[in-house]
């Protein structure tokens, strides 16, 4: 299993962010630079039933892509919280994914009062799970979107 680096402001990030919306799914993007997570950018969960489900504000995503690229940065995770499941990818996130390359971060807040995160690739339907590892030396910027 590959382990991956995230910083640990970046992981309190996400995780602030699935805490503050404890009843719907939240979602965002996190770039890197040369393979480095650099910050976060939280993006609007548009979708009909955000219970369940995300679906990224179109205009948000493509302003944090654009961000990213006038940064030098590029995209290196899309993050999105299961409020009532495991962090495991749905079956949606499985026909859903588009970006073979990103990590896919999923927090859980259906547990035992203790938030877990968990990190797949998803390419072609299929999934590999990543060990995350925590408390690599950090980029300064995170972004609210």
């Amino acid at each position: 299993m590959a382990i991956i680096h995230i910083p640990l402001n970046i992981t309190h990030f996400i995780l602030a962010h699935a805490q503050r919306h404890e009843d719907r799914e939240v979602c965002g993007l996190v770039a890197s630079r040369k393979g480095n997570p650099t910050r976060c950018f939280e993006i609007a969960n548009v979708a009909p039933d955000p219970a369940t489900r995300f679906e990224m504000d179109p205009a948000a995503q493509i302003n944090a892509m654009r961000a990213m690229r006038e940064a030098g940065e590029e995209l290196f995770a899309i993050y999105h919280s299961h409020p009532q499941e495991p962090a495991r990818p749905s079956a949606i996130d499985l026909a859903e994914s588009a970006y073979p390359n990103a990590l896919y971060l999923i927090v859980s807040l259906h547990t035992a009062g203790v938030l877990e995160m968990r990190g797949y690739y998803i390419r072609k339907g299929q999934t590999e799970e990543v060990e995350l590892s925590q408390g690599v030396k950090s980029g300064p910027h995170l972004s609210p979107g």
